[in-house]
């Protein structure tokens, strides 16, 4: 059963340049295990022949394994200290801030950042990269529609100025989606653009192996600006940040020396 498992891995990675062997493997086999006997098949080698002729069943699969579960605000004291402590201080000697939100699942967590910025510099000023390697949770993002429950830590403030209510769903302003650019990238095989000043990546690299977390983090020192910022989740604190070339800026908040 290891053998088939490790097939499957190698097959994935052909298809979609996914390297499952840098996820940590009792979480992922478990989940897609369970994704594969809800569909009624006995083993990978069965699984992936299904997957290969069947588009529906394929990003179902891509779904379950890229984990999209978000909200905006999640965790709003961090984003409070985001806006309170680290924007401030990185306003002081920038006009605008370059920032990418990393493994943006969904959209709430790009669309946050713009909303959270807004009160800093005016809408045509921000512009935010967005990323992750699952298409159809950006294509999902770029449609800006969510349900209630997603709102439930966002400020009304916010809520009020940049949604709008359409029966049991909430549309987010052109306003806000303007400020994003988003693209499919893979953060364990793609190259990283450079000179951020400002990079979110929350609550994804708890999935990752300690060796490709480790490259992952080296990768993101390498892509800020001297002093720019990496905000992580709150299950993901750089245990040896100066290995990376990072200070403690707050916890959660790291800065490149």
């Amino acid at each position: 059963m290891a053998d088939d498992y490790i097939s499957f891995i190698d097959s994935i990675k052909k298809k979609t340049g996914i390297n499952l062997a840098l996820y940590k493997e009792k979480q992922m086999k478990r989940r897609l295990t369970s994704l594969r006997e809800k569909r009624g098949y006995h083993s990978f080698s069965e699984y992936i022949s299904a997957l290969e002729k069947d588009d529906e069943l394929f990003h179902e699969m891509l779904n379950r394994m890229t984990i999209n579960v978000s909200e905006f605000y999640r965790n709003h004291k961090r984003w409070d200290i985001l806006k309170k402590d680290i924007i401030p201080f990185l306003k002081e000697d920038r006009s605008s801030l370059k920032v990418w939100s990393a493994a943006c699942s969904t959209g709430e967590e790009p669309y946050t950042i713009a909303m959270l910025l807004s009160d800093f510099y005016d809408l045509n000023d921000i512009k935010i990269l967005a990323t992750d390697i699952d298409e159809n949770a950006i294509q999902r993002a770029k449609m800006g529609v969510y349900p209630e429950r997603s709102l439930k830590e966002a400020p009304k403030d916010k809520i009020d100025r940049y949604f709008e209510k359409s029966g049991a769903m909430f549309k987010i302003s052109d306003e806000i989606k303007n400020c994003i650019t988003y693209k499919k990238h893979n953060l364990l095989a793609d190259s990283y653009t450079k000179d951020f000043d400002l990079i979110v990546c929350r609550n994804v690299l708890i999935y990752f192996t300690e060796e490709a977390k480790s490259t992952v983090y080296q990768k993101f020192a390498e892509a800020l600006k001297p002093n720019g910022v990496l905000f992580v989740g709150s299950t993901e604190q750089l245990f040896n940040p100066q290995e990376h070339g990072f200070d403690v800026l707050s916890t959660f908040f790291y800065q490149k020396r």
